[in-house]
């Protein structure tokens, strides 16, 4: 987890297990225009099907397997009606950014066997139960690849952050007034910022990486947050 800041503001980067996890389920089901904003598909993609360990990329690799199963063929896997799933996930996805940030990252709602959390929500319980195992590797697969990149680039991607900020209290002439921004970086398909939430934005890996088109994007959100 990168945190930059200073009494005034503060910008924090991580890429959180619930929601890698959530993603994850999302695109098990076929869910991929659940939420709102709906987010890309995740890379290395996942399908209905177990991927063999051999096909998962990593960070820095690329990742062709995208192949999620259809939101119709959602009811005739066990999980009910898609809508319904749909709605219940970006329920669950709206209250899972909120307390990404409120909680350890590497905590999680998700406590086998019965998934108590999901108890109003039992079409997303269902997808949970049946699909857990394997989201929750995929998911542990992805965060670690997030900490190794984060500890051999993290002077990169403070420099980012800072430097950006910094030229904005250069421009105005003082220092920065208070605000706070949360930065989920997650593993999607499409390079991309998403707003999901009043202080936080999804980030994708790939923008990311990108310390030039990161610096673009990020340098208007300052302009309007100092």
């Amino acid at each position: 987890m990168l945190v930059e800041g200073t009494l005034r503001w503060r910008v924090t980067e991580d890429a959180p297990l619930d929601l890698l996890v959530g993603l994850c389920l999302r695109d098990l089901a076929g869910l991929g225009d659940a939420g709102d904003p709906a987010l890309p598909e995740v890379v290395p993609g996942v399908s209905r099907r177990s991927v063999p360990s051999g096909m998962l990329s990593t960070r820095s690799g690329t990742a062709t397997r995208r192949s999620a199963v259809p939101r119709a063929a959602c009811a005739d896997a066990g999980f009910g009606e898609p809508d319904a799933l749909a709605e219940e996930w970006t329920r669950w996805w709206r209250r899972a950014v909120v307390q990404a940030n409120a909680v350890a990252s590497w905590s999680t709602s998700f406590v086998p066997p019965h998934f108590a959390a999901f108890d109003r929500e039992l079409a997303l319980q269902d997808l949970v139960i049946d699909r857990f195992d394997e989201a929750l590797e995929w998911a542990i697969a992805r965060r670690e690849e997030y900490l190794a990149d984060d500890d051999a680039h993290r002077a990169d991607y403070s420099a980012d952050i800072v430097d950006v900020v910094r030229s904005r209290e250069h421009d105005l002439r003082r220092q920065a007034g208070s605000f706070r921004l949360d930065i989920e970086v997650l593993p999607l398909a499409v390079p991309g910022a998403w707003v999901v939430g009043p202080d936080t934005v999804v980030v994708s890996w790939s923008l990311r990486d990108d310390h030039e088109a990161f610096r673009s994007w990020f340098t208007p959100i300052v302009e309007a947050l100092v």
